[in-house]
């Protein structure tokens, strides 16, 4: 019985021991997160049609008529080239009253990182065009490049050669190029932003 008693005192630092280590191997195991690019990654996040990159929507506007439509995002297209991220050569370069059409063209300011001593940024430049009909519209935000680095070297990106998937996208397609990812990443959370305040636009029930 002694023996007994010996042989499980002895076993019980050994039992503590694997215990511990269970329980710390547990707590150590890297926590599974979500890719905070899934985003940016999934399939036709940056559409390429006719070889331009473009990204595309119709916005409903239920119960409102093309000429309505036309008037609210003309004045809302008009509004931006105004805003403190705009270039002096943004403009409304197409309103087509009698087609419900609009066009412009825009160079503005985007802001990758802004710090004390550093900022870090791209001139933006793009063109929307719109197709107005009653209840709907039909809008493109296309022919995209970027002017980097003005102030020291200038370069100019193309989109279709920039923040495509071939250009822009590892090979196993999980992660974002360093340099490249960050102007994919502004340029949807740009284009998001501008569809969604046009729909904000279109469906206001005021």
């Amino acid at each position: 019985m002694k023996q007994i008693l010996i042989a499980l005192l002895m076993a019980m630092p050994m039992l503590a021991s694997a215990q511990d280590n269970t329980w710390e191997r547990t707590e150590q195991e890297p926590v599974s997160k979500q890719n905070k690019d899934a985003k940016y990654l999934v399939e036709n996040a940056v559409p390429v049609i006719d070889g331009k990159v473009c990204w595309k929507t119709t916005i409903q506007a239920p119960g409102k008529s093309a000429q309505q439509i036309y008037d609210i995002l003309l004045a809302q297209m008009e509004k931006m080239t105004q805003e403190p991220n705009q270039e002096k050569n943004s403009v409304v370069a197409l309103k087509d009253a009698e087609k419900h059409e609009i066009g412009a063209v825009y160079h503005e300011w985007l802001v990758f990182k802004k710090a004390a001593l550093s900022l870090d940024q791209t001139i933006f430049n793009y063109q929307i065009i719109v197709d107005c009909a009653d209840g709907k519209a039909d809008v493109r935000l296309t022919r995209i490049t970027y002017d980097y680095d003005v102030e020291r070297d200038p370069i100019r990106y193309v989109a279709e050669q920039w923040i495509t998937d071939k250009y822009c996208v590892n090979k196993k397609h999980t992660k974002l190029l360093p340099l490249s990812g960050k102007f994919r990443r502004k340029t949807i959370d740009r284009k998001d932003f501008i569809f969604n305040k046009f729909n904000t636009l279109l469906n206001d029930q005021k």
